[in-house]
């Protein structure tokens, strides 16, 4: 005879257990169901007949989902689906990628590339940095050449060594007027240059360097050269009244008659130095090398890491990025 426990091997969520339905109620044995004896008129079945009753089990099962199933789309509704969710959260990434860099760029102001940036300042760079590194929309910058290739000109460093030369060029009638890095994907070089600019003439100190792509964000630079530039006059000399020297004025107007008698001499002597070809220094210390790992990367905005955790903020030479 069947029982429910037979059953339990089979997965199943609730069972009932239910009389053939060509018997009638009446011709089943009294407690060939568990139904009490008090509750049944018909007569009484014999031993061979109760052998031969034999209860029809049923099972049913319940759904978990009380909602019903879900709706089956197919591949290529799934994957049309997916495409507009993405394409609506572009202008929001581009909006908000535009924000953070023009954040940046306004936070550079009055620091001179880092040099004089306070500590605040400096924290509200790195908080703005590492926001725009958390949606780098180059994930793989030296798989992207092309972005990388031109110049790009320094707006705001961490460096020590850059600071020191910063530094040097607060001196009375020296400035640095730009530092860059150009860039050849083609060659794999690497050109870094800092121009300086004084009273008579403009020059530039230049290294070149090689360098080859270890990873997806890192290259690694070897220096080859250094080239000190041929000063080049400028076309005049414009004596300011005053410069700032160890935080004093210095009023200069009693010294202009004196460098206006010494121009044409130290004019001369310019334009005998800027016909000479650039001084070359060759590199061979092996240990001129170092690393750079490209955190951020788009068409006219870079950010670097090199050692010692330095960073590097960069803006593409033609980028309206460099205008206040």
């Amino acid at each position: 005879m069947a029982c429910a426990c037979q059953l339990n091997q089979f997965p199943c969520k609730s069972f009932s257990v239910v009389p053939p339905r060509h018997q009638s109620k009446a011709s089943l044995p009294p407690n060939s169901i568990g139904v009490p004896s008090r509750f049944t008129d018909g007569p009484k079945l014999s031993t061979r007949d109760l052998s031969r009753a034999r209860p029809v089990s049923r099972v049913r099962v319940a759904n978990d989902d009380e909602w019903g199933p879900e709706p089956v789309t197919s591949g290529e509704d799934s994957a049309v689906a997916v495409a507009e969710e993405k394409e609506e959260e572009k202008p929001v990434e581009a909006a908000e990628i535009a924000r953070l860099k023009k954040a940046l760029v306004e936070s550079f102001y009055g620091t001179d590339r880092g040099l004089k940036a306070s500590s605040e300042t400096r924290a509200e760079i790195v908080e703005l940095i590492t926001q725009l590194e958390a949606q780098n929309p180059t994930p793989a910058p030296t798989e992207a050449l092309s972005l990388l290739n031109g110049k790009w000109i320094l707006a705001y460093t961490s460096f020590p060594g850059l600071l020191t030369l910063l530094s040097r060029g607060t001196l009375p009638l020296v400035k640095v007027e730009e530092i860059s890095q150009t860039i050849d994907s083609e060659n794999f070089t690497v050109q870094n240059s800092v121009q300086f600019a004084g009273p008579l003439a403009t020059t530039s100190i230049t290294t070149n360097a090689k360098f080859e792509v270890r990873s997806p964000k890192r290259v690694q630079i070897k220096f080859e050269a250094g080239i000190i530039g041929t000063p080049q006059l400028t076309d005049s000399i414009v004596v300011p009244e005053n410069v700032e020297f160890l935080g004093q004025k210095i009023d200069l107007t009693p010294f202009k008659g004196l460098i206006t008698s010494v121009q044409d001499t130290a004019s001369s002597v310019v334009k005998t130095i800027s016909s000479q070809p650039p001084l070359k220094i060759p590199i061979s210390n092996n240990n001129a090398q170092s690393w750079l790992l490209t955190t951020y990367l788009d068409g006219e905005l870079r950010i670097s890491r090199g050692d010692g955790g330095s960073v590097f903020v960069l803006i593409k030479e033609g980028s309206s990025l460099l205008t206040p």
